[in-house]
């Protein structure tokens, strides 16, 4: 018998949220294929009306549930009663079946105390020394919650997600975790199996995990981004600053357009402060993290074939819309 943990997103706005149930399932072969659709009570998830409540779980990813015994976790999309996308569903609307734009999304998240209600590393009154010895750091009066971080590591690379590395990052009790894959759909879904993955070990330690942008308020913190790393064939073959160039001024006519997807109060963290360009702005600019699109020393180092990365993404988005609404804007260029 195996365990098959259904997860989706529900439909609360202005941020959603993962859930799950588990099916069993006999002689079940491992392969995404063979996982059947299921259905869920979406009045309960703001995606349906309790008087016609059915929604439809469709398998899209699967991979090994590295923390149950003969489980697996299967990433899956909503639909509506007729079979159709649910109005909440980002990946659906994701034009890339080519698989020829490549993510690499760089999660940051703090580790939160419900005790206290403040970050790991936070005293109960007060707060800690300012940050600069957290980014990267080594020590326990630096780094908190290396445990659970270490634990969320090794369960991604058993589950065969592509985790490229973490670090701790500026602010005491804040992380990050990076993924790449190729293909925008595939990014999206190790996005979301691995954010799960982290909030069910967080439930073992009693310490719940802060997605919110700035959850420290306008105080002199870091907020927490989800930069979007992006490649299309056009990009990593270029040979061309003014190809680059013109698919970066594709972005400065539709910033509301990204911005209305790139996450929750993304006007308090992208304030022209810490490492962020105003909300207000666009722009761009060759290793300058201040930019709303960074283009990496790399990336020009290699004759303009490479990658550009959108910094204006934070942690709360939804990496099938962040994904969605890049290409769509690359795409425009002819």
């Amino acid at each position: 018998m195996a365990k098959l943990e259904y997860i989706w997103l529900d439909g609360y706005k202005p941020t959603q949220s993962l859930r799950s149930k588990t099916k069993i399932e006999g002689d079940f072969s491992g392969k995404l294929e063979d996982c059947p659709n299921w259905s869920f009570d979406g009045s309960s998830t703001e995606q349906a009306p309790g008087g016609s409540s059915d929604c439809v779980l469709k398998p899209v990813f699967i991979c090994p549930d590295p923390q149950r015994k003969d489980a697996y976790l299967v990433m899956c999309e909503v639909l509506d009663s007729k079979g159709q996308p649910h109005e909440s569903n980002g990946r659906a609307h994701i034009d890339d079946d080519d698989n020829d734009f490549w993510f690499g999304f760089e999660q940051e998240y703090f580790l939160w105390d419900p005790e206290t209600n403040k970050p790991l590393g936070f005293p109960a009154n007060g707060y800690p020394g300012p940050q600069g010895p957290y980014y990267c750091s080594v020590g326990a009066k630096n780094a908190f919650g290396r445990e659970i971080v270490e634990e969320h590591l090794d369960a991604c690379l058993d589950a065969g997600l592509n985790v490229e590395g973490i670090n701790a990052e500026v602010a005491a009790g804040q992380w990050e975790f990076q993924i790449f894959a190729k293909g925008a759909k595939e990014a999206g879904d190790q996005i979301w199996v691995a954010r799960y993955l982290l909030e069910r070990i967080g439930e073992k330690y009693g310490v719940s995990i802060n997605w919110h942008c700035k959850p420290l308020g306008q105080l002199d913190w870091n907020g927490s981004g989800m930069h979007a790393n992006f490649s299309n064939t056009t990009l990593r073959t270029a040979g061309d600053e003014n190809v680059y160039k013109k698919i970066l001024e594709a972005f400065r006519p539709v910033v509301a357009e990204h911005i209305a997807v790139y996450g929750a109060d993304n006007d308090q963290r992208l304030t022209g402060k810490h490492e962020t360009a105003s909300i207000h702005d666009y722009s761009y600019g060759v290793s300058d993290r201040g930019a709303s699109i960074r283009i990496p020393l790399y990336t020009v180092q290699k004759g303009w074939k490479g990658y550009l990365e959108d910094r204006r993404p934070n942690s709360a988005a939804d990496p099938y819309k962040v994904a969605a609404r890049i290409i769509k804007t690359v795409k425009s260029v002819k």
